[in-house]
């Protein structure tokens, strides 16, 4: 697979599932800004006592952000190098890579943020998954979509 489609799938899916999940939580009250701020809370750690709703931080943002999308370039070069290769057809792609993104909300839900990003345990686990889900079928998708261009024709001897 190409490394620079891989590269830009993974924004692109990073894009999509921040977006909904920002979305998301300003309208449950926890703030636009909650996601990104509580993944920069890793870094960030007096951050670790934020409590909704989230207010815009300038630099949280950006980290979170750049964390978001560092993330979710990794995680679909796994897919792609992985799993991708094992499936056949776009349908088995966005299958395949929501499954994938179920499998990676669930190891960070339960084991990772516990251990290094609890303040993120605030935001609405069930419509979490639902948006790393929508990571999983845009990864896939993207990673299966067929180029619009025609093949070139070989010269007839």
């Amino acid at each position: 697979m190409d490394l620079r489609r891989v590269i830009i799938v993974g924004l692109v899916a990073s894009v999509v599932m921040g977006m909904i999940e920002m979305l998301y939580e300003a309208v449950a009250g926890a703030g636009l800004w909650s996601p990104v701020v509580f993944i920069a809370a890793t870094v960030l750690r007096d951050l670790q006592g934020t409590h909704p709703p989230v207010a815009f931080q300038l630099v949280p943002v950006v980290l979170g952000l750049m964390g978001h999308m560092m993330n979710s370039v990794i995680l679909g070069l796994v897919f792609s190098a992985l799993i991708a290769p094992r499936l056949r057809g776009v349908g088995a792609l966005v299958v395949g890579g929501v499954v994938y993104s179920l499998v990676v909300f669930l190891v960070m839900w339960l084991v990772l943020l516990p251990l290094i990003d609890p303040v993120m345990l605030q935001l609405n686990s069930p419509f979490f998954a639902v948006a790393h889900m929508m990571w999983g079928a845009v990864l896939g998708l993207g990673l299966g979509w067929r180029s619009s261009e025609t093949p070139t024709r070989q010269p007839a001897h």
